[in-house]
């Protein structure tokens, strides 16, 4: 057992807050100059490379139930299509719009959790959700006019990411969350370097490997070791803090990408975009007070029976 210590949890949070989207911004920073398939595979290398040594020396088996196998891997699956998709819409649109519009994945999750668990999703939530996807058309619509089909990236980062939540509910309770994460680095790592390597020779610019220069190859380092740290502090902040406290917090990625955009890379969302932002933020942060509140509510101990009165003490 372990004792809460909120604080903690709240900067673990903070900080995941800024490495993720660190993450992306030096993925945007190396744009083209290394195909999408390398990019991707040093991501997972980093993280198992960093991640197994940490889950065997903390005392961790990296042990899977046998019919978990399945789900894991598919998991895992999800995860690279996620990042890939993700790192191939930052050569297109601002940091910020991207990362925006990703967002649309917790409202995903929440009607997915409706529809396909059965789940109660309640009017309430239904309408933040509503809310939810009208700013992301908000954030949407300038960069479509100006990229054109490519601005829908980060919707398909936002349904791969919405099904990877999903499966992750069903092995949480049986995997380790860092166990979890690194088997995540193994698999991805299992799949993406062959791959990789029968992919060289091809041509092809998204999927032939190439040697890297100096900048590229400290850019790939960067992208693989801070993307697995800002994961990992993610995981810690949960394990450190309720998550009632710290998800909130998680809204703050946004902001912190609009920062990273203007110093990188000269960026600032328009109004429509800005506000599209707002929305986003607001829709979640309600649906997120209003589980805080249904989960208050069901911690809450019955009221006792009534005691009928016996006779007087002796």
């Amino acid at each position: 057992m372990h004792t809460d210590r909120p604080t903690l949890g709240i900067a673990l949070m903070l900080l995941f807050c800024l490495l993720a989207p660190l993450a992306d911004a030096l993925a945007k920073m190396l744009g083209a100059a290394v195909p999408l398939l390398q990019v991707v595979a040093v991501r997972f290398v980093a993280q198992a490379v960093l991640l197994v040594p940490l889950v065997l020396a903390l005392g961790g088996v990296l042990r899977v139930p046998r019919g978990l196998w399945p789900v894991v891997v598919l998991r895992t699956l999800l995860h690279v299509v996620g990042i890939a998709l993700m790192f191939l819409s930052l050569r297109f649109l601002p940091l910020a719009d991207a990362i925006a519009i990703a967002y649309v994945m917790p409202f995903l999750v929440l009607l997915a959790g409706g529809l396909v668990m059965g789940e109660e999703v309640g009017w309430r939530r239904a309408l933040a959700c509503a809310a939810g996807f009208a700013g992301t058309l908000m954030v949407l619509q300038p960069s479509l006019r100006e990229v054109g089909a490519p601005a829908l990236l980060p919707l398909g980062v936002a349904i791969a990411f919405a099904a990877f939540m999903l499966l992750t509910r069903q092995v949480a309770r049986a995997v380790a969350p860092l166990d979890l994460q690194a088997v995540n680095g193994l698999i991805g790592s299992a799949f993406l370097v062959p791959l990789a390597l029968l992919a060289e020779g091809s041509g092809h610019p998204e999927l032939d490997p190439v040697m890297p220069d100096a900048r590229a190859l400290w850019l790939l380092a960067g992208i693989g070791a801070i993307g697995t740290l800002a994961h990992l502090a993610l995981t810690w902040s949960l394990r450190f803090a309720p998550a009632a406290t710290v998800a909130p917090i998680q809204y703050l990625e946004i902001p912190f990408a609009v920062l990273l955009g203007l110093l990188l890379f000269a960026e600032l969302p328009g109004p429509l975009s800005f506000a599209g932002i707002a929305v986003v933020m607001a829709a979640g942060l309600v649906i997120i007070l209003r589980e805080q509140r249904l989960a208050a509510r069901a911690a809450r101990p019955a009221a006792p029976p009534p005691q009928i009165p016996g006779p007087p003490a002796a």
